[in-house]
C-alpha cells in the first residue's frame, strides 16, 4: 500500500507501508520455522538413524537407512504387526466417538439456528454444550476411571439395581474400555463441532431457505439440497481436523488404562506406541513412527477431502479442467 505525499518543493513522494505487513507477520513465521518446521525435518532425518540409550550409555547415532521402518512392519512371535494393530485401534476408537459427535452436533446446530423454532436463551445452551471441551482430557479420564473401577459407584449402582449379579471388571473387556474412550471423545468435542457448524449455517443467506420453502421443499429436502451442500466446506474442515486429532489420540487412553492399553493392547494407540520408544530415548524408531503417523494423517485427510468435495464442484469448472482451459 502506498501513499503519495507532497514535499516542500512541490514534488510527489511515494511512501510504501508494505514493509510493516511483513514485520507484523514475521514473528509467526519465525516461531513456525524454529518450533515446527525444523523439528519436522529433524524427525524425518532421525528416522534413518539408530540412536537409543541403554542405562547411561548412548548408542548411535548410526545411519541404518530404512531399517527402522522395516522393523516396525515385522510381525511379533504371535504373527501380529503391532503398528498396524495400533493404527486400527486408533482409527476404530476415533470413529466410535466421531460418528455420534457429528450426528448430534449437526442436529443441535440445525435446532439452534432454526428461525421457525426461534429457541430462546441460545447463549446459555451454547455455553453448556461447549463446557466439556474446557475440561482437561486427563481429568476426564481420571473421572471415568474412578466411576468404572472395581468398587466404583457405577458398579455399585448396577449391582444394587440387580443389573449385575456379580462383580464386573469394565477394564478387562475390549468393548467396554473402547466404549468409554469413545464416549469421552464424544463428550469433549461435540460442543466444539456444534459451535462451528452453527457458525457455518448462520453464514448462509436466509433468503435461500425461504425460497426453498416457498417452492414446496420440506425440512429434509432443504437440509440435503440446500443446507448440506452450502455447509460442506465447513463440514469437511470439521471432519478433517477431528480426524487429525483422533489419529493423534493419546491422553484419554493413556490415563484411563495407565499406559497399558488394556486389555491386551486393544486400546493402545499409535501415539502411545510412539511414547514407549521415547521413554528409552529411541529417537530412530520414534521418528519412523512419527513419519508413518504423518503419512496416515495426510493420506486419510486427502481421501476424505476428495470424496466429500468432489460432488460439489462446479460442473463447468470440471469441464474446463478436462479441456485444459482453466486460468
Amino acid at each position: 500500500m502506498e501513499n503519495k505525499l507532497k514535499t516542500n518543493n512541490g514534488k510527489l513522494k511515494s511512501v510504501s507501508y508494505a514493509k510493516w505487513g511483513y514485520i507484523f507477520i514475521a514473528p509467526f513465521f519465525i516461531v513456525y520455522l524454529l518450533f515446527t518446521l525444523i523439528p519436522q525435518f529433524l524427525t524425518i532425518y532421525n528416522s534413518f538413524f539408530e540412536t537409543y540409550r541403554i542405562g547411561l550409555s548412548q548408542v548411535g547415532p548410526n545411519f541404518v537407512g530404512l531399517k527402522n521402518y522395516i522393523e516396525l512392519f515385522k510381525a511379533d512371535p504371535n504373527g501380529t504387526v503391532l503398528i498396524l494393530k495400533y493404527a486400527w485401534n486408533t482409527i476404530w476408537m476415533w470413529f466410535l466417538g466421531a460418528l455420534p459427535q457429528f450426528v448430534v452436533a449437526m442436529l443441535l446446530a440445525l435446532f439452534f439456528t432454526s428461525i421457525r423454532l426461534n429457541i430462546k436463551g441460545q447463549g446459555f445452551f451454547k455455553t453448556v454444550i461447549y463446557m466439556p471441551n474446557l475440561i482437561m482430557a486427563a481429568a476426564f479420564s481420571m473421572l471415568f476411571y474412578a466411576l468404572f473401577c472395581k468398587g466404583g459407584p457405577i458398579q455399585t449402582l448396577l449391582t444394587n439395581k440387580g443389573v449385575l449379579e456379580m462383580e464386573f471388571d469394565f477394564f478387562r473387556h475390549r468393548v467396554t474400555v473402547r466404549g468409554m474412550i469413545a464416549l469421552m471423545n464424544f463428550l469433549m468435542w461435540f460442543g466444539n463441532t456444534t459451535i462451528v457448524l452453527m457458525a457455518g449455517i448462520m453464514g448462509i443467506d436466509q433468503s435461500i431457505f425461504e425460497s426453498a420453502t416457498i417452492d414446496g421443499a420440506n425440512s429434509v429436502q432443504v437440509f440435503f439440497r440446500v443446507t448440506l451442500p452450502l455447509l460442506m466446506p465447513i463440514f469437511v474442515y470439521c471432519l478433517i481436523t477431528a480426524m487429525i486429532g483422533g489419529i493423534q489420540m493419546f491422553d484419554v487412553p493413556q490415563v484411563l488404562t495407565k499406559g497399558d492399553g488394556v486389555p491386551n493392547g486393544t486400546t493402545r494407540t499409535l501415539v502411545m506406541y510412539l511414547n514407549n520408544y521415547l521413554k528409552t530415548y529411541n529417537y530412530g524408531m520414534s521418528g519412523a513412527i512419527s513419519v508413518i503417523i504423518f503419512i496416515i494423517t495426510g493420506g486419510l485427510g486427502g481421501i476424505v477431502y476428495k470424496i466429500l468435495s468432489k460432488q460439489y464442484k462446479d460442473p463447468e469448472a470440471k469441464h474446463r479442467e478436462r479441456k485444459g482451459k482453466v486460468i
